[in-house]
C-alpha cells in the first residue's frame, strides 16, 4: 500500500509541477484559436493555433473551387503549398515560420517533382520533413501536406 501511495504521490506532484510552468509561461490550457471555412461542414479544423505554435491540418492539391486533381504532379504540389500557405497567412505567420512538414505521397515517383515545387516557398532553412509513401490518398491526390509552425 504504501509504494502505491508514493507513486500518486509522484504523479500528483508531476501534474502540479507541469500546470505551474504552463502557468508560469502566462499560457492558459484554453487558449486555442480555431481556423475553418465558414460554412464548411468538415468534421476538423484547417488549423488551431496554441501557446504560438499553429497545427495545420492535412490539405490536398485539388484545383481551387473544384474537387479535382490536377493532371501535372508540379501543379498540384503548387495547390496544396498555396494553401498550406495561406493557412499560415491567415494566422500571421509565414513558410519560414514552419518547423516540420509531413508530406504523404501515393507514389514515392513523384518525390522530385514535388521537391522542385516545395524548394520555392522557402527563404532560408528548410524545416524538417518527411515524405511518406502512403498509399491512395482522398480525391486520387498524389499529395497531402500537413504541417506545424511556431511563432517567432
Amino acid at each position: 500500500m504504501q509504494r502505491k501511495s508514493i507513486f500518486l504521490l509522484a504523479g500528483s506532484i508531476a501534474l502540479g509541477a507541469a500546470l505551474l510552468v504552463g502557468f508560469a509561461a502566462g499560457r492558459s490550457y484554453d487558449d486555442r484559436k480555431y481556423y475553418r471555412n465558414e460554412g464548411s461542414d468538415l468534421p476538423f479544423s484547417l488549423a488551431v493555433e496554441t501557446g504560438g505554435t499553429v497545427y495545420l491540418a492535412g490539405t490536398i492539391g485539388l484545383t481551387p473551387g473544384t474537387r479535382e486533381v490536377p493532371d501535372d504532379p508540379k501543379q498540384e504540389a503548387r495547390n496544396a503549398l498555396n494553401t498550406i500557405k495561406s493557412r499560415l497567412e491567415a494566422a500571421g505567420l509565414t513558410m519560414d515560420d514552419l518547423v516540420v512538414v509531413q508530406v504523404f505521397c501515393s507514389d514515392v515517383k513523384f518525390y522530385n517533382d514535388f521537391n522542385e515545387v516545395y524548394r520555392t516557398y522557402f527563404k532560408k532553412d528548410f524545416p524538417a520533413r518527411a515524405f511518406i509513401g502512403a498509399g491512395t490518398l482522398l480525391f486520387n491526390a498524389r499529395f497531402e501536406v500537413q504541417g506545424i509552425a511556431v511563432r517567432r
